[in-house]
């Protein structure tokens, strides 16, 4: 695992996916590897009250009922569509739900503008093809349809950014659970039908903000089970996600180097201050273009960090802190800088004065880092 960018969820978490499938003695849908209790359990991690011999640690945070939800639904013959704003934990819900059902999260398909059907279906090996001819030999299976074979877990990343082209073919997958192959004759000896085995499902994604760039059809709607991830507005929980991650990143890069809480904290209200501001602006002009999501916060973290790790003094500071977060959030000139500065003058200043503490040294490095970018 060491010599991987990014281990798969399956991967990383092997050994506890190995102990809980052990002790597992619950009714299992289908093929999947957990019953629906463990898989709830490997992703919201354990409690006392589950009395188990060791703990499992929390990967997802979020509300039990909508891990619940999702599970429930792939233990159907239905999809489960997962929709939120961008930096909610869709994908890393959805990569954790097929680790844990099926040991396999890599059965991906990223919609774009580009995606084609080609890509939720087959396509082919033309080498092959002018060698030998069509036959199931020289066909290339889709992640999907390979999820099929399997009786596992395909993943569509971002669904409402493919074409309704792509969005209809999939609608006879989830409702026919086969790909027909015409170009492979019936009796060839070759199967010219694809059928999903049981415990095959699709995990989708959604961008709310997307709704209108391919809106879903009536018709592809009916075949999901729409879950809701919604922004996490609670701090204690932000804090946690955002602790989460940083432990990670930490460890991935063997950085031996303490987030104090103080700073944890300021970046905390600082993202708060800002949503809020985001929310009471007359128009797009007056907010950042930036979503202002747990994720991107993570993002400002880890900046800081390296930074720190690489060209400070190995020690996170609020100067740095406010750094990151001024180049972070910044993605339009000079409007961002304009409204981040309104902010440094407007909030963070009389706060600074007040409370004290980090808040008059990230005021500084806020002011010195829009300087130089301006």
């Amino acid at each position: 695992m060491s010599d991987l960018l990014r281990a798969p969820a399956e991967i990383k978490y092997a050994e506890e996916l190995d102990w809980l499938e052990s002790i597992d003695d619950g009714p299992k849908p289908f093929s999947w590897r957990l019953s629906p209790k463990m898989v709830r359990l490997f992703i919201s991690g354990s409690e006392r009250s589950d009395g188990l011999d060791r703990e499992i640690s929390q990967k997802w945070f979020g509300d039990r009922n909508i891990v619940e939800r999702s599970i429930v639904t792939l233990a159907s013959d239905r999809g489960l569509l997962l929709i939120g704003d961008p930096g909610t934990g869709k994908s890393w819900l959805a990569e954790l739900l097929a680790a844990a059902i099926c040991r396999n999260s890599t059965q991906v398909v990223q919609g774009t503008a580009g995606t084609t059907e080609d890509h939720i279906k087959y396509s082919w090996n033309v080498s092959m093809v002018i060698a030998k001819g069509q036959s199931r030999e020289s066909m290339i299976p889709s992640p999907i349809m390979t999820a099929m074979e399997a009786g596992s877990i395909g993943r569509f990343e971002e669904l409402t950014r493919s074409t309704s082209d792509v969005q209809d073919a999939l609608i006879s997958i989830l409702s026919e659970k086969y790909i027909s192959v015409p170009e492979l004759k019936s009796g060839s000896g070759d199967d010219n039908i694809v059928f999903a085995k049981p415990g095959f499902s699709v995990i989708a994604t959604a961008n709310s903000r997307d709704r209108g760039v391919n809106d879903l059809s009536s018709a592809l709607k009916r075949r999901f089970n729409f879950v809701r991830i919604p922004v996490v507005t609670n701090k204690k929980s932000e804090a946690e996600i955002v602790r989460f991650r940083t432990e990670e990143l930490l460890r991935r890069h063997a950085i031996e180097l303490d987030v104090p809480p103080t700073l944890l904290d300021v970046l905390l209200q600082s993202f708060a201050d800002l949503r809020a501001s985001a929310a009471a602006a007359g128009s797009d002009d007056e907010k950042l273009e930036s979503a202002l999501s747990t994720a991107e916060q993570i993002g400002v973290l880890e900046d800081a960090v390296l930074h720190s790790n690489f060209f400070g003094e190995r020690a996170l500071t609020a100067r740095t802190l406010a750094s990151s977060l001024v180049g972070s959030l910044t993605r339009r000139e000079p409007e961002d800088l304009a409204i981040l500065n309104k902010y440094l003058h407007g909030v963070v200043e009389p706060r600074s004065k007040e409370e004290g503490g980090s808040w008059p040294e990230f005021l500084e490095g806020g002011r010195d880092a829009i300087a130089t970018l301006s």
